[in-house]
């Protein structure tokens, strides 16, 4: 039996590639923990979307979906942009924006808690290299592991795998999984990422910086720093081209009458007199 590890899953681009990555050689238990936030009912509603889709592949060992609630308001205030929806930060903002206080310690507290009670002995999430907080350190994760371990009584591991990953390489190695099923947006429209956000504008940057077509339906065109997935931008251009022929055939015949080409240039030949006997 594969030894068991438990993803801490925010229905995120990152922690899915996670997810699916460790499901074929571990039997990885995903946790997903509700704070309130504006973004996370369309994020579970993709995860639980994402793990049914992964779930109809052969070889990849997961349970089923455990939900946690930490509600989080009363810590960050209804007028904090995560909970309200209103100020998120857009595109061309820092991605230091996006900074929730003590996110990953509160989250993979938690997280650890169901770890010990389920006896689980490992508890991964998806930082990435480019993560500027505090919070995300290995130095951080090395002490929470231990300390989670102290007051349970049992070694509770928890690490990052990602974490000398840029998202780029992530994009990569999930690849081959429905990433179209995860959420990367602050201020989703339904199920559609909102396309103006820091995440949005993030997300597209990995798919343009790994080549790889970007499958996400934004609301608006370009999150506004101007990355584009390369298969978006071929099919835009191919259009383009064709859109252009179109127009200077319909000018050419335009110029030319209907009789074609080879009329118009006869009847603009002038005509030759024979003189008799000539051939």
């Amino acid at each position: 039996m594969p030894e068991r590890v438990c993803v801490l899953a925010s229905g995120g681009l990152d922690s899915a590639v996670l997810l699916g990555t460790l499901a074929r050689s571990r039997e990885v238990h995903p946790v997903y923990v509700r704070c309130g936030l504006r973004w996370e009912g369309a994020e579970e509603a993709l995860l639980a979307s994402f793990l049914r889709a992964l779930r109809r592949r052969a070889g990849l060992a997961i349970a089923p979906l455990v939900r946690l609630e930490l509600p989080l308001t009363a810590l960050y205030g209804r007028r904090h942009w995560s909970v309200s929806g209103r100020g998120v930060p857009a595109a061309r903002a820092a991605l230091s924006s996006n900074y929730l206080p003590g996110r990953n310690l509160l989250l993979g507290s938690l997280a650890a808690v169901h770890c010990a009670r389920m006896r689980i002995p490992e508890l991964a999430l998806a930082l990435l290299a480019d993560n500027p907080f505090p919070d995300a350190t290995p130095a951080f994760l090395a002490g929470l592991g231990r300390v989670a371990s102290q007051a349970f009584g049992r070694r509770i591991k928890i690490r990052a795998p990602f974490r000398r990953l840029a998202k780029e390489a992530v994009i990569r190695r999930g690849r081959h999984l429905p990433l179209a099923l995860t959420l990367s947006c602050a201020s989703p429209r339904g199920l559609r990422h909102c396309g103006r956000c820091t995440k949005c504008a993030e997300r597209q940057q990995g798919f343009a910086r790994a080549r790889i077509p970007d499958p996400t339906v934004y609301v608006a065109t370009s999150a506004g720093r101007g990355f584009a997935a390369p298969g978006k931008t071929r099919a835009r251009k191919a259009r383009k081209a064709r859109e252009q022929s179109r127009g200077s055939g319909q000018r050419q015949r335009a110029a030319t009458g209907s009789g074609g080409i080879g009329e118009a240039q006869a009847a603009k030949r002038p005509s030759i007199a024979r003189a008799p006997g000539t051939k």
